[in-house]
């Protein structure tokens, strides 16, 4: 099962292996405070892409194109979640203040989308 959690929010045990998916580190967080098992800043949206955004609700359904397409030229970034998602949980951890608009959700949905479709 995938999970999203903000960086900000207790590490749980339910989470299972836990991957920070944003470029940035989330700020005021210490490393011993995240819990991270890995960081894969490479699969977050492009920078030019972020900044385009800026988690304006009106791109939000662009922003999803965008990034859909950016992950699809990039399979090698995220077969190893899924590999990881289809044995064990998998919470994927982002500083954004936005919980509905932001690239972790995207991210679910797109891991979730190539689960459904692989045997």
């Amino acid at each position: 099962m995938i999970h999203i959690k903000r960086a900000y929010e207790q590490p749980s045990r339910d989470d299972g292996v836990r991957i920070l998916v944003d470029r940035l580190w989330p700020r005021g967080v210490g490393k011993d405070r995240l819990l991270i098992d890995a960081w894969y800043k490479e699969i977050a949206p492009s920078s030019q892409l972020r900044a385009w955004f800026r988690h304006d609700p009106d791109k939000w359904d662009e922003f999803r194109k965008r990034y859909f397409a950016e992950l699809d030229s990039a399979p090698e970034l995220w077969r190893p979640l899924l590999e990881i998602a289809r044995s064990r949980n998998i919470t994927l951890v982002y500083g954004a203040k936005d919980r509905e608009n932001n690239n972790a959700v995207s991210l679910k949905e797109y891991l979730e989308s190539k689960l459904s479709q692989s045997p």
